[in-house]
């Protein structure tokens, strides 16, 4: 194999693992599994190509068939990697060794929001033996102005990203913009609570961590009941673990 036959296969391959990360990026924002046909139509593909692509990435283990609908999703091997670029981002980490331990105080379950195109999400959740109530799982994406985590996020997020997540969010589930005024209480008072707003009996709060650049890298928040809250102080442990993140990840 001469030079220039070699350049060319080596330029294929990498057209070939450009292709794929489409496809993948594809299963990554769809809303579920999704048709052979669909996924064609969204890489710009003819469907030969997308069956081809698709059934190396199920052998691989980055996407999975399932056996009834021929539907796609992601696959083990690419949760495993998301899970893993997950554990690298060190305010993550930190926030989520606070929230367990604040789960085990306090009655009360606790989590860590990041921010993505949908919008807040839920990559760890730590549930109170003395809460039993389930509202929120690992992985939901939660409501921009419904929660107090969405909140917390539009007060320090540039407004463009609200924006895109605000269209990718039906109006019926991320609920009414909020007023500038909202917005810099949260700011000024480092957090926000809600009561009542999803669910009778029921507040969330919530609260910012930032990293070495001082900016927001994630958001811990709790769900409980509003008795509990108020006789346990929530908002105050919240709020604490939320500063003491920050510090241990070079934030202020």
């Amino acid at each position: 194999m001469d030079r220039e036959e070699d350049k060319a296969r080596r330029s294929t391959t990498i057209q070939s693992v450009s292709i794929a990360a489409r496809f993948l990026d594809i299963l990554a924002k769809a809303e579920g599994p999704m048709p052979l046909g669909e996924i064609a139509r969204c890489a710009g593909t003819s469907t030969s190509t997308a069956h081809r692509y698709m059934q190396s990435l199920v052998l691989e283990g980055l996407a999975a068939q399932d056996k009834i609908t021929a539907r796609y999703d992601l696959g083990p091997s690419a949760l495993h990697i998301g899970i893993g670029a997950l554990r690298r981002i060190q305010p993550v980490d930190i926030a989520s060794r606070l929230m367990k331990s604040l789960a085990a105080r306090i009655a009360a379950s606790c989590g860590v929001a990041i921010w993505t195109e949908r919008g807040p999400t839920i990559v760890r959740w730590y549930r109170s033996s003395d809460f039993a109530v389930s509202t929120v799982s690992l992985g939901d994406v939660l409501p921009l102005d419904n929660t107090a985590t969405g909140l917390v996020f539009q007060a320090w997020l540039p407004p463009e990203r609200i924006a895109a997540a605000r269209r990718m969010q039906p109006p019926s589930f991320r609920g009414s913009p909020p007023e500038p005024e909202i917005l810099e209480q949260v700011r000024q008072e480092a957090g926000a609570d809600l009561f009542e707003h999803l669910f009778s009996l029921l507040t969330g709060k919530a609260a910012p961590v930032f990293d070495a650049q001082n900016e927001i890298a994630c958001v811990v928040t709790t769900v409980s009941f509003i008795e509990a809250a108020k006789a346990e102080d929530h908002r105050t442990a919240l709020f604490e673990a939320a500063k003491q993140a920050s510090r241990e990840a070079g934030g202020t």
